[in-house]
């Protein structure tokens, strides 16, 4: 009789018997995720995003309460009522759904497979566009760097642009990290958003400027590279504000002057100076190279400009 019983009938019985709450189904589900070795940053949006649907909803929910519709309900709140941007609703929407896939296929906690219908929405291709090399000319000359946040701000962008790492990635640069032997800089396992370390080739000019930066700072003792005025290693938030106010005073109006925008500019650069998009790949850590089309989005004046030199026609009338 048991060897008979549906798999839905199973789940009933288990949950009849004793149900959690969803409260405490998260829980186990962040157990396991951090036992994965999630990186701090990545566990804490988990619990930041679960907070967002806790908050939608105002209560407490049981197994039985949890619903494709009212998930539904909730994209369709950030979506009219919030007007969110749909990468946003996107971000919460996944955590949620692998937390419901758990839920449902792991545990057996409930009987709908909600993951399979709450899903993300259609969203544009986030366009980031990228400094010319003249707005860049102009970004450095508004930075003052007689002063100590200047100097900062001005070895970030350069490190910025050259390496094509991403904010997360610079703030936790060690000291012991930057190699000016080899000419590269090693980004540790655990502090990359993709959790594979990986090496960054650094030009002459920037190894000047960090070796300069590094002899500053070396009386705090930290461990870290970049760090605030108390020595303490700098947040992800003031790198942005400080870019943010240099491109205001470099009257870069148009366009959002951001560490995600130098990361768009170095990989356009890299490029249109003759770079190959393999190398680019491993630079930026991508594993596919569709990721990488995405930052090598090049102007009208830049396709122009390339096929003025490189037009099949110049190769039949050479």
């Amino acid at each position: 009789m048991r060897k008979g019983l549906t798999r839905k009938y199973k789940r009933n019985t288990s949950a009849n018997i004793n149900e959690l709450s969803m409260t405490e189904m998260f829980e186990e589900f962040m157990l396991i995720k951090k036992g994965e070795g999630l990186a701090k940053r990545t566990v804490a949006e988990y619990y930041t995003n679960y907070q967002y649907f806790v908050d939608f909803i105002g209560r407490e929910l049981t197994a039985s309460e949890m619903t494709s519709e009212l998930f539904a309900s909730w994209i369709t709140y950030m979506s009219d009522e919030m007007s969110y941007a749909p990468a946003t609703i996107n971000i919460r929407v996944r955590t949620m759904r692998s937390f419901l896939r758990y839920a449902y296929e792991d545990k057996q906690w409930i009987d709908e497979p909600i993951h399979k219908r709450f899903k993300p929405i259609k969203a544009p291709i986030d366009v980031v566009e990228s400094l010319t090399p003249e707005e860049f000319r102009r970004l450095i000359g508004a930075i003052d760097d007689s002063t100590y946040t200047g100097f900062r701000t001005q070895v970030i962008t350069y490190v910025l642009l050259d390496t094509l790492i991403r904010v997360c990635e610079l703030v936790d640069i060690k000291r012991q990290n930057i190699d000016f032997k080899t000419m590269s800089i090693r980004l540790e396992a655990a502090d990359t958003k993709t959790r594979v370390g990986r090496v960054v080739p650094i030009s002459t000019r920037t190894a000047k400027l960090l070796s300069e930066y590094l002899a500053e700072t070396e009386e705090f003792g930290s461990d870290y590279v970049f760090l605030t005025y108390e020595g303490e290693p700098m947040s992800e938030a003031t790198v942005r504000e400080n870019l943010r106010l240099y491109g205001a005073v470099a009257k870069i109006t148009n366009k959002r002057v951001s560490p995600h925008t130098l990361r768009h500019t170095g990989a356009l650069f890299y490029i249109m100076n003759g770079g190959d998009p393999f190398s680019l790949q491993r630079i930026l850590g991508h594993s596919h190279m569709n990721m990488v089309r995405r930052y090598v989005q090049m102007t009208n004046m830049d396709v122009q400009n390339q096929h003025s030199t490189y037009s099949p026609l110049n190769y039949v009338f050479k």
